[in-house]
Order: structure tokens, then C-alpha cells, then sequence
């Protein structure tokens, strides 16, 4: 099985959904607690909208998102304490749920996980592939520059 990872930091909406595209990419699981972003383009609905524009399904996956404290961690770069916080967060049966149906999606289809972090080894993202998805052969898609093209 393959999983791919994207993260938005420092990138646009059209560049995501690009790289997504040429990964060939039909579903985005978005696996922030909080879907929100002051970033033009990455809240639920508007990214949402601009992915089914462009024919890639959407997904939240909140439960399978970092707690407040986890977010806190990553952002004072503490990976071990944040991976400890995310370890809980995984254990809640919510959570177990929905990393059942994102291992059923990725079987099903080309699915990528979305965060912020634009760097998947600083980001609960692999945190989450570790736990459920170990064996899956791993992608990390980095934003394409659509001003180049």
C-alpha cells in the first residue's frame, strides 16, 4: 500500500492541489485537529471546494489531529514530547475510528495526508503512519511552485 503526506507551509492552495495531481492523488485526508488556517485557501470548506474543483476528494480526519498540548511541543520543537501527546491521542476511540477508515481509504484509492508543516518528520503525520500504517511505502509530496510553469 502507498500513503502520501503533504504539508501547505509557505505554499498556495493551487500549489498543493498540484503536486497532488501529478501524484496522482484522489483523496486528501486532512488530519489537523483544528481545520482552520490563516493561510488563504486551507480552511475546511474553501480547500474542500478548491480539491473537488480540481477532482480530488476531501476528508476530515480532526480525531486523528494534535492536541493543543502536541501542537505547542512541534512548535518548540520537542518531536519526543510531541510523539508522546500524539500517542494518547491515538488511543481515544474516535481516533481508532477514523485510522480505521483512513487505512481503508488509502487501500481504496491514492490518498495523502494534509498538515501545515511543510517537513512530514516534524509533523504528527508520520507520527501517524508509524502507528497504522507501518508497512505503507511512504511519499512526501513537497508543494509544486505553480510561478515557475
Amino acid at each position: 500500500m502507498k500513503i502520501f503526506t503533504i504539508g501547505y507551509e509557505g505554499a498556495t492552495q493551487d500549489e498543493v492541489i498540484a503536486a497532488l495531481r501529478v501524484a496522482g492523488v484522489t483523496m486528501l485526508a486532512d488530519v489537523r485537529a483544528v481545520p482552520l488556517s490563516r493561510r488563504p485557501g486551507f480552511s475546511k470548506n474553501i480547500l474542500a471546494a478548491g480539491l473537488r474543483e480540481a477532482g480530488i476528494g476531501y476528508v476530515g480526519l480532526k480525531a486523528l489531529g494534535t492536541p493543543a498540548a502536541g501542537r505547542e511541543a512541534a512548535r518548540k520543537g520537542d518531536h519526543k514530547r510531541l510523539a508522546e501527546i500524539y500517542a494518547g491521542q491515538l488511543e481515544l476511540p474516535e481516533a481508532m475510528v477514523q485510522a480505521a477508515q483512513l487505512v481503508e481509504m488509502a487501500q481504496e484509492q491514492p490518498t495523502a495526508l494534509l498538515c501545515f508543516e511543510r517537513d512530514a518528520a516534524a509533523c504528527h503525520r508520520s507520527l501517524l503512519l508509524d502507528a497504522v500504517m507501518p508497512d505503507a511505502e511512504r511519499i512526501d509530496l513537497i508543494p509544486l511552485d505553480s510561478s515557475v510553469s
